[in-house]
């Protein structure tokens, strides 16, 4: 059901992908969103990167490539890390510590044991980037986890108030505006907002 990669990343299995996907098309927030996202990739000419909440963290579900070809591992079925990425950091944000803060130990865990540039010991930074992003509804990224890409994530809520997923823009340094008063944010947050909206969320006043 569950594969784990040369990089120590897990991802879900042939089965197991096809079982959740067809269980998400049939949910609203999931059909509107991707139904919405390739105008996304097409009008930012940016990746885009359509993530839920699974067994083993942030779980990708579907990709609107872009012109601005990326050098990345980013997978359908594949897993976003949870202290490095934008995306985990969003999920680590708006989730419950008691749902995240297993993943993150263990993660952290396995960084110490191995001792490795690419895996770096969970760090005061990191809590506050969660913290940054869970006051200002998302998460930035630069040159992390990978070299040379960046990426601004934020999420969607039901009308619970309840993070659905997260919608996360993928693309070079050099070509992504990651200024928090720029273009792509706005659009983002735009964009997750409307979603969150037709799902009955009210943001607070």
């Amino acid at each position: 059901m569950v594969e784990q990669t040369e990089t120590g990343q897990y991802q879900l299995g042939p089965f197991a992908l096809r079982l959740g996907l067809t269980r998400l098309r049939n949910q609203n927030a999931y059909r509107e969103t991707i139904r919405r996202v390739p105008d996304l990739a097409d009008e930012l000419g940016l990746m885009v990167a359509i993530s839920v909440w699974g067994l083993h963290g942030p779980t990708i579900v579907y990709i609107a490539e872009s012109t601005a070809r990326i050098h990345s591992n980013v997978a359908v079925g594949g897993t976003f890390m949870m202290t490095a990425t934008a995306t985990g950091k969003v999920f680590s944000a708006f989730l419950p510590l008691s749902t995240t803060e297993p993943l993150v130990r263990s993660r952290n865990s396995r960084a110490r044991s191995r001792r490795s540039i690419r895996y770096p010991p969970l760090t005061r930074a990191y809590r506050a980037d969660v913290r940054d992003a869970a006051k200002v509804g998302y998460s930035i990224t630069r040159d992390a986890p990978i070299p040379g890409v960046s990426a601004i994530a934020a999420p969607v809520f039901d009308h619970t108030g309840t993070i659905q997923l997260a919608v996360t823009i993928i693309g070079p340094t050099n070509y992504i505006d990651l200024s928090r008063d720029g273009a792509t944010l706005e659009r983002l947050i735009s964009f997750t907002k409307a979603l969150s909206s037709d799902h009955g969320h009210i943001e607070d006043a």
